[in-house]
């Protein structure tokens, strides 16, 4: 069990340092960035950050960009999938808000 944990890190890093070096400076063109949600299954799970988050393109750009940098160099990723989930940090923050506890 801890082998497959150990594996699931190294594969984690491995898509890290892929989004970092080589994906990081394609979306930095557009203000943007992609960040690691988690990996469940060989599939990727990859949050847009910046000006990419709120892009109505995110979708084509995880298939064109990311997609193709991280299946290409870690082979036991079979699918990389936008995560469009909220953090808790944001939605602590809205409920806050709308409680006026500001």
């Amino acid at each position: 069990m801890e082998r497959e944990g150990t594996n699931k890190t190294k594969v984690e890093d491995q898509i890290r340092k892929i989004l970092e070096e080589k994906v990081d400076p394609v979306l930095a063109n557009h203000f943007g960035g992609a960040q690691l949600s988690k990996v469940e299954d060989g599939v990727a799970y990859v949050k847009m950050t910046g000006a990419c988050a709120t892009c109505p393109s995110a979708q084509e750009t995880l298939e064109e960009v990311v997609k193709d940098f991280v299946m290409g160099g870690v082979p036991e990723v079979k699918d990389v999938v936008l995560d469009t989930s909220v953090s808790e940090d944001l939605l602590d923050m809205a409920r806050k808000i709308l409680k006026k506890e500001g």
